[in-house]
């Protein structure tokens, strides 16, 4: 339980992230530019523990199983990130990156579910609360209250979807820190682009 609270306390960390451009210290481009930057340091990482073998201690403390002979979630964590940040506008983008960063660790405190399985219908509620929450905090600030609340169901629905239901495709478990931002990004962007 003690490693669970370590890796969830990490994964929460990154909401320094989205928070320095929601706080006005940097700009999206440069937020952009600084989420490259740690997907590099994160693809270096990844290279250096999957090919040549260096296995730090830190490894065993904050990685699954599962992740042992693939790509780590924080580096699907960082590369998921810096795609919506590219591929959409802050509005956007920002809701689907607090959802990875805030939603997911909750949620992972409330329940965990295997690969190829549900969470319970409680966790997904709770998942589903928090991200509806936080799209809708972001979006009111850019678009009128009824697409704001419609955006924040739609990529909140998306982000319980790739939170809940972890799907392993050939073998590889599709890890919900690489499905959530995009997901939920999407969706907020399919709402907000038939609104407008």
């Amino acid at each position: 339980m003690a490693s669970e609270l370590r890796r969830r306390a990490v994964h929460a960390s990154g909401v320094g992230f989205p928070a320095l451009y929601l706080l006005g210290l940097v700009e999206w481009r440069t937020l952009g530019y600084l989420l490259v930057a740690g997907s590099v340091v994160a693809a270096v990482l990844e290279a250096v523990r999957l090919l040549i073998g260096l296995d730090w201690t830190v490894y065993e403390t904050l990685t699954r199983e599962y992740e042992r002979d693939n790509v780590a979630g924080y580096a699907l964590y960082m590369f998921s990130m810096t795609t919506v940040a590219w591929a959409f506008a802050p509005p956007v983008a920002v809701p689907g990156m607090l959802m990875l960063t805030i939603g997911d660790p909750v949620s992972g405190l409330l329940g965990s579910n295997e690969a190829g399985r549900a969470k319970r219908a409680g966790v997904l509620a709770a998942m589903f609360a928090v991200c509806f929450s936080l799209a809708a905090l972001v979006l009111v600030r850019s678009v009128s209250l009824p697409t704001a609340l419609l955006a924040a169901v739609v990529g909140g629905a998306g982000a319980t979807v790739a939170d809940g239901f972890t799907p392993v495709v050939r073998g590889y478990v599709l890890d919900d820190n690489l499905t959530i931002p995009p997901v939920a990004s999407l969706g907020i962007w399919l709402v907000l682009h038939v609104a407008a």
